[in-house]
């Protein structure tokens, strides 16, 4: 038996094994290129006028849809990594990929977000003159660029890295609003420090977003206790099942998005009654707590031995 054929034989999933799966399948990538794509385009675009208008919310705004460009350039390479198959180096797969990618383009997003702010505290203590009628212009582009590509990513199947790419969309979209707000502003009233302004509140805005995002990407790549299980009920439950004495070394964590998996070991009385406790365990957790993919072992009891 070659060692690929016997791979394929290891990860095989047979009657009785979980129907959980360590490939992501059915997610679009031309949704995610063309998003891309647009999104470096007008980033281009708007950095090159953002800096010559002198403006600190158009050049947040460029700077956010650069972010774009990367967060959407990552979630696209993250999908099509994802999509691997099992290996003999990889045996879980690769969908950690889309977490990781996530966790990454919420970093970046953070540190933007600090740049912002700190531009605009400089700006409020000494105000620099802005073209207000390019800003508005381009501003009003960019709104309408991230409105298409927030579409475009809304029509394709979800996932934790395409959730995080349209954080960064929403959020550039609001950083477009407020560069169009400001752009009127300064061109009607000539008050220029309504562009730091707006771009701190935006900032804040991206920084709620952000931070949920970055939890949810953490939590699963540090492989934590699905939110929607309670873990301590799930051992309350095991225990409970007749033959079960008690419970331990118990960890559940999710193999891939919503796909919960769970390992722990069961003090039972009697070893000739574990097939049929075994059968109880996993239709209770099915049944109860959604865990399909479970691996219990069995040890007697030492008041029994």
């Amino acid at each position: 038996m070659s060692k690929h054929a016997s791979s394929a034989h290891l990860h095989a999933h047979l009657d009785g094994d979980a129907r959980h799966g360590h490939v992501i399948e059915g997610r679009s990538q031309a949704a995610m290129g063309f998003a891309l794509g647009l999104t470096l385009l007008f980033a281009l675009i708007e950095v090159v006028t953002g800096f010559m208008s002198n403006s600190l919310a158009l050049i947040s705004d460029a700077g956010h849809m650069v972010t774009d460009a990367a967060a959407l350039g990552l979630a696209l390479m993250a999908q099509l990594i994802a999509r691997r198959p099992p290996s003999s180096r990889h045996s879980f797969g690769f969908v950690r990929a889309e977490a990781l990618a996530a966790f990454v383009n919420s970093l970046a997003m953070l540190l933007l977000v600090c740049w912002i702010v700190y531009e605009a505290a400089q700006r409020l203590l000494k105000p620099e003159s802005v073209q207000g009628g390019t800003v508005f212009v381009v501003a009003a582009i960019g709104a309408c660029i991230n409105i298409l590509v927030a579409w475009v990513l809304t029509r394709g199947e979800q996932s934790i890295n395409t959730r995080a790419a349209l954080v960064n969309v929403l959020g550039d979209l609001l950083g477009s609003v407020a560069a169009i707000a400001a752009g009127a502003i300064i061109h009607f009233t000539g008050w220029v420090r309504i562009d730091p302004i707006l771009s701190i509140f935006v900032s804040m805005l991206i920084l709620k977003s952000t931070i949920g995002v970055l939890r949810e990407s953490y939590h699963f790549l540090m492989e934590g206790v699905p939110e929607q299980i309670d873990y301590l009920g799930v051992g309350a439950d095991l225990a409970a099942v007749p033959g079960v004495l008690s419970v331990h070394d118990l960890h559940v964590w999710d193999m891939s998005p919503g796909e919960p998996a769970l390992i722990g070991h069961l003090e039972i009385a009697d070893l000739n009654a574990w097939p049929e406790v075994l059968r109880a365990v996993k239709q209770m957790l099915l049944d109860k707590h959604s865990i399909d993919h479970v691996t219990l072992q069995p040890e007697i009891s030492h008041d029994h031995c």
